[in-house]
């Protein structure tokens, strides 16, 4: 992606040189676990890992020292700048054609663990977004972890993808889209539940889709390709059946590969947020 010289955003909050607290060490099985179902997590997928994590008790913890940032970390934070300052004026723009002023969030790069309104997590999470406070969180070594893992292609823009993923979720949550959500999901069975999050999670790959079609002019020509390497290696299938060798669709929350990839392309494809549609079109 072409992004040196360009706009960064006042709105990120570099925590990756500070103490990270207590933090979970091993990880094993159950970090694996939280990584997988926090996987851009939306509304829930950081309650979740937090819950997980206590499954490991309080006995196995150390302190993370405080360390200066590497060339190379300073220059991933400057990206991870420009990208969420393309979300703020792609995002404002069409608010502002919608009659609608947007809020711009606040993102987090921390190294470790991080306390949040949602409460705490570690890097195990994976990113996320928390209405509590508006922002997202992100310990940028899940990117290595997504693609030495789980068989992504790599590449800047699959960084990209996910925060604007993220800020779908944010979108969601300025909309009234996530309440909704949440308010429908009383009183369903898992499984129906379970499909509203998919939507959801779903529309937000969209909204990642449509921020893409309007940012075309500082696109490479392999990003594409990386964001959908991206979606395919974290679909629901994908990860069920690398993780326990088959897939039960009923427990879903994010989507298939095939869904993940079909509905940033459709954003992408047509830039019309109104095409999100993703509610009606899950059974």
């Amino acid at each position: 992606m072409k992004w040196q010289g360009r706009r960064q955003s006042d709105n990120v909050e570099d925590r990756r040189g500070l103490s990270g607290g207590k933090v979970a060490i091993g990880g094993g099985v159950i970090g694996i676990i939280i990584l997988l179902l926090n996987v851009f997590g939306g509304e829930t997928g950081q309650t979740v890992g937090a819950a997980l994590e206590q499954m490991q008790g309080g006995q196995q913890t150390q302190t993370e020292a405080a360390a200066p940032l590497s060339k190379e970390d300073e220059e991933m934070g400057n990206f991870v700048r420009v990208i969420l300052a393309d979300t703020e004026d792609i995002w404002s723009k069409i608010f502002e054609e919608h009659g609608m002023t947007y809020k711009k969030p606040k993102l987090v790069l921390f190294k470790g663990s991080v306390q949040t309104a949602c409460g705490g997590a570690s890097s195990a999470s994976g990113p996320f977004y928390c209405p509590g406070d508006q922002k997202v969180y992100m310990d940028l070594g899940f990117f290595e972890e997504l693609k030495n893992k789980f068989g992504a292609r790599g590449g800047d823009f699959a960084i990209a993808y996910v925060i604007a993923h993220e800020i779908g979720h944010h979108i969601q949550t300025l909309l009234g889209t996530s309440a909704k959500m949440r308010q429908a999901q009383e009183g369903k069975s898992e499984a129906e539940a379970n499909k509203l999050s998919v939507a959801l999670e779903l529309q937000a790959d969209f909204y990642a889709g449509v921020w893409t079609h309007y940012n075309q002019q500082n696109l490479d020509v392999d990003d594409i390709d990386e964001a959908l390497s991206a979606a395919n290696a974290v679909g629901d299938d994908a990860i069920q059946s690398k993780m326990q060798g088959h897939v039960v669709p009923d427990s879903f929350t994010h989507g298939s590969s095939e869904q993940r990839m079909y509905w940033f392309k459709k954003g992408f494809k047509t830039g019309d947020i109104r095409q999100g549609t993703t509610f009606e079109e899950i059974e």
